[in-house]
C-alpha cells in the first residue's frame, strides 16, 4: 500500500510493539479468557486508544487509515488484542459526529489520556441483525430518564468506564424512536451484568448481559437529538467496520507468514513441503487474497478520512465482508497446510481460525453486509 513517511513510521511502531508485548501473552490470553489490562495501558501510552480524539481536546487526531493499520498490525498476532486498540471507536464516534459540545468537553479530554475503556450497547437478546428491534426503554422523567431494559454482545461493557446505549424512546416502530445516552456504569445504581460469555474464539475481549433497572440518566446525557440515535449507532458503525476489514487482513497475513515459515521447515518425502506444487498454490491464493482485501480496506479509508459518507457506507460493508470471508478462508487453509499440527493448541493457526469465524459475524453479519450492498446497487 501507499502510505506517506509519516504512516509508515506509525506501523513500523506498532508492529515493533505488537512483536514485544504482545506476542508473547497472546497464547495465554485465549488459553484464560482473560482481559489483559496491560496493554489497555500501553495502548493508552501509545496513543491508540485514543487515536480519533481531535487535538483540540487533547487527542492525536488520527483517522481511519491510522485506526486500520494500529488493527492490521496487532491482528497479525492477535485479533482479540488488536480489537482493544479500537474499542474506544464506538463511543468517541457518536459524540464527535452526534454528540453536544458541552458532551465533547467533558468526556474527550478524559479518553484521551489514554486507559480509559468505552463500549457501545446496541444489540438485545431478540435484536441482533435488525437493530431497530430493540426494546430497552429510556422514558423522560423531569430533568432524567429512567432507563430499563437488557442489552447483549457489549464487547468491553463490564469493563467499561463509559457507555453510549441505544434504547427507545417512543413507540414508534423501526428506526424512529431510537436515541443515544451515555451510561457511567460505575457510578449510576441500578446496572448489573450477567455471565461472562464462553466463546470459541476472539477471547480476553469481554462480553456479558447487561440489565439495566430503573437507571436514572440526566438529560444532558442524551446524545444528539431523541429519536435520532439510530443515525449514530450507523455512523459508528460504518467508521469501524473498515477496521474489522484490516483485523482480518492482519489476521490473514499473520497465518500466511506462519504458513511460509513451517512449509519450508517441514519435510515429507525427504524434502521440504514448500517444493510441493500443490503447498505452493496454496500459499499464492493466500497471499492473493490477503493483497486484494487489503486493498479494498484501504481504500474505505481513504473515502472515510475525505468525508465521502455515501461511498463510505457501501465501501465499509465490502471491506468488512470480502476481508473477513477471505480470512476465514486463508486460516482454514492454514490449519490445512500444518495438518495433523495445525489442530493442536501448540500452534496459533488453529487460534487464528477460530478467530476468524467471529469477522463473519460481529458488527453486522455478512448476510447484512451483502444486503447493504446490493441496496445501494439497486438503488
Amino acid at each position: 500500500m501507499s502510505f506517506t513517511e509519516e504512516q509508515i513510521a506509525f506501523r513500523d511502531n506498532v508492529r515493533r510493539m505488537a512483536a514485544k508485548h504482545v506476542a508473547p501473552i497472546a497464547a495465554e490470553i485465549d488459553e484464560t479468557d482473560r482481559f489483559p489490562l496491560e496493554l489497555v495501558k500501553l495502548f493508552g501510552e501509545m496513543g491508540l486508544m485514543q487515536l480519533w480524539v481531535p487535538e483540540q481536546y487533547g487527542g492525536p487526531n488520527g483517522n481511519l487509515t491510522m485506526a486500520c493499520i494500529a488493527r492490521e498490525e496487532i491482528s497479525r498476532i492477535s485479533p482479540a488484542c488488536a480489537s482493544i486498540a479500537c474499542l474506544n471507536t464506538m463511543f468517541i464516534m457518536p459524540l464527535l459526529h452526534f454528540g453536544s459540545e458541552e458532551q465533547r468537553r467533558r468526556y474527550l479530554p478524559i479518553i484521551a489520556k489514554g486507559g480509559v475503556v468505552t463500549a457501545i450497547a446496541i444489540s438485545e437478546p431478540q435484536a441482533g441483525s435488525d437493530v431497530t428491534a430493540i426494546n430497552t426503554r429510556a422514558k423522560r422523567d423531569g430533568d432524567c430518564y429512567v432507563l430499563n431494559g437488557r442489552k447483549q454482545w457489549c464487547s468491553y461493557g463490564v469493563v467499561a468506564d463509559f457507555i453510549v446505549v441505544m434504547a427507545r424512546t417512543s413507540d414508534s416502530s423501526g428506526a424512529d424512536g431510537i436515541s443515544a445516552f451515555i451510561v457511567e456504569p460505575k457510578t449510576m445504581p441500578g446496572i448489573t451484568f450477567g455471565r461472562h460469555e464462553r466463546k470459541m474464539g476472539f477471547r480476553g475481549a469481554p462480553n456479558t448481559p447487561i440489565f439495566f433497572d430503573n437507571v436514572q440518566v440526566p438529560v444532558e446525557n442524551l446524545v444528539g437529538e431523541e429519536g435520532k440515535g439510530f443515525r449514530a449507532s450507523m455512523r459508528a458503525l460504518d467508521l469501524n467496520r473498515p477496521t474489522i476489514g484490516a483485523q482480518s487482513v492482519g489476521l490473514a497475513q499473520g497465518a500466511l507468514d506462519a504458513c511460509v515459515a513451517y512449509a519450508k521447515e517441514r519435510k515429507q518425502f525427504k524434502k521440504s513441503i514448500s517444493e510441493f506444487q500443490g503447498i505452493q498454490f496454496m500459499l499464492a491464493d493466500m497471499a492473493m487474497q490477503i493483497e486484494a482485501a487489503r486493498a479494498l480496506v484501504y481504500e474505505c479509508a481513504r473515502a472515510g478520512d475525505a468525508g465521502d459518507w455515501k461511498r463510505l457506507n457501501v465501501l465499509a460493508s465490502m471491506a468488512k465482508c470480502v476481508g473477513s470471508d477471505m480470512a476465514m478462508k486463508v486460516t482454514t487453509d492454514a490449519v490445512q497446510i500444518f495438518g495433523g499440527y495445525g489442530y493442536t493448541m501448540d500452534y496459533p493457526v488453529e487460534r487464528m481460525m477460530r478467530d476468524a469465524k467471529l469477522t463473519q459475524i460481529f458488527e453486522g453479519t455478512n448476510q447484512i453486509q451483502r444486503m447493504v450492498i446490493a441496496r445501494e446497487l439497486l438503488r
